[in-house]
């Protein structure tokens, strides 16, 4: 009876709602790299022409925020933590700094196109984002310093969840065809608002499937 219990567990664990979710960010990056960021590849690219005036403010600011965006996920692997501590602090250091250089750098990166049209509205929308994720941030790092480690974690998904607005917008925009200047603005916005949100929901509902996981083991304990 233990073996045929056992074997759908096995199967069903790839289904567990945090691999669907990683799979998810997953598109979500391969989207952005291949229908926002491939001029990288691409020198005589037109749009490098956009970024001349600031590219020396951008630079930094997107390999901080690489940084930042691709190691995230990884701060929230168990086995990671569990078997290599020492790198989980590295990329967990690595991801603090490339915060707080990514975020005031994104805000002045977008303060600074008002000089080629864009409007006031937009920075403060991008000032919103920069403020958001650095403070979850700090806050998450706060609390790793104190040794509470849980409350670290939920922070910590909250600053992720700040993140992916990078992805989230471009995403939204890609897919629905959008390209004007207000539809941005508005995009940027929706998602600003709902980051901490979708993450406290994330958070949330973890907390009930542990629940879940945790009644089982109670109610054999006590038989």
């Amino acid at each position: 009876m233990a073996t045929m219990i056992a074997a759908p567990q096995r199967r069903s664990s790839w289904l567990r709602p945090k691999y669907l979710l990683a799979a998810f960010i997953g598109l979500m990056y391969a989207y952005v790299v291949v229908h926002n960021e491939s001029f990288l590849i691409h020198p005589k690219a037109p749009v490098w022409q956009h970024y001349q005036p600031f590219k020396w403010w951008l630079l930094p600011h997107g390999i901080a925020g690489a940084c930042a965006i691709l190691l995230g996920p990884m701060q929230f692997s168990d086995r990671l933590r569990q078997r290599f501590t020492k790198l989980h602090r590295v990329l967990g250091r690595i991801y603090v700094g490339g915060v707080f250089i990514a975020a005031p750098l994104g805000f002045y990166v977008q303060y600074f196109q008002e000089r080629f049209g864009e409007t006031r509205s937009f920075s403060l929308a991008a000032s919103v984002q920069a403020i958001a994720w650095i403070l979850t941030t700090a806050i998450a790092l706060a609390f790793i310093l104190k040794g509470k480690v849980q409350q670290h974690r939920q922070w910590m998904t909250r600053s992720f969840a700040v993140a992916l607005v990078f992805l989230e917008v471009r995403v939204v925009l890609g897919l629905g065809g959008w390209h004007s200047p207000a539809v941005s603005e508005t995009v940027v916005w929706i998602c600003n608002v709902f980051a901490i949100l979708s993450a406290d929901i994330v958070l949330q509902l973890q907390e009930s499937w542990r629940s879940r996981a945790v009644l089982p083991k109670r109610q054999a304990a006590s038989i």
